[in-house]
């Protein structure tokens, strides 16, 4: 029996259509024993997105991001997030979009991406599945100071550390961004081993 054959959507109800869409379902799940039970359920839909770790390993150093970010700072992180250049796909084909993430962003037209990962990262609340990707960088690629546009509100640093300092800061929780620990620690594991 497939999932889709064990859930009855009995009503689906919008509560915030602001930023992104905030949704309410109603709906019956056929448990293991046969038995049907009624929940509620809560999905924020953002859209899915994209993100890649840039990498260079003659250097043996990453390009990552800091920013703002509001929902971090209200749950208690007092400082700019530590990311990889990240974004929505907004309907766009992945490989496509996370580019144009990456000239916005950090200022690089990269050669070969390479997807690694597609995944769900809060999947309990939140829709968005991401595609994360990998590509090697040096600085004949750099085509801009990056940035992010500021008519998105975005006002990003560009950071160019160390890979082994990357690595440091996620033990001792300077990063704490999830897509960009899964993509170091991937690297970790194929690209600097």
């Amino acid at each position: 029996m497939s999932v889709a054959d064990r859930v009855r959507v009995r009503e689906i109800k919008v509560l915030s259509d602001n930023w992104y869409v905030l949704r309410k379902a109603t709906f019956d799940w056929r448990r293991n024993d046969g038995s049907w039970q009624t929940q509620a359920r809560e999905a924020y839909d953002r859209g899915n997105g994209v993100a890649l770790l840039p990498y260079n390993t003659a250097a043996r150093t990453v390009i990552l991001t800091q920013q703002f970010r509001y929902p971090a700072f209200s749950n208690g992180h007092n400082d700019l997030l530590t990311e990889v250049p990240a974004g929505l796909l907004d309907d766009a084909d992945p490989e496509a979009r996370i580019r144009a993430e990456v000239e916005e962003e950090i200022g690089y037209r990269l050669g070969d991406v390479r997807l690694v990962f597609d995944c769900f990262m809060s999947p309990g609340s939140v829709t968005e599945r991401l595609s994360l990707f990998i590509a090697e960088y040096d600085a004949s690629m750099r085509i801009g100071d990056g940035g992010g546009l500021e008519g998105e509100g975005e006002e990003i640093e560009v950071l160019e550390i160390g890979f082994d300092e990357a690595m440091a800061q996620i033990a001792d929780g300077r990063i704490r961004d999830a897509k960009t620990i899964i993509l170091l620690q991937h690297a970790a594991l194929t690209v600097f081993a």
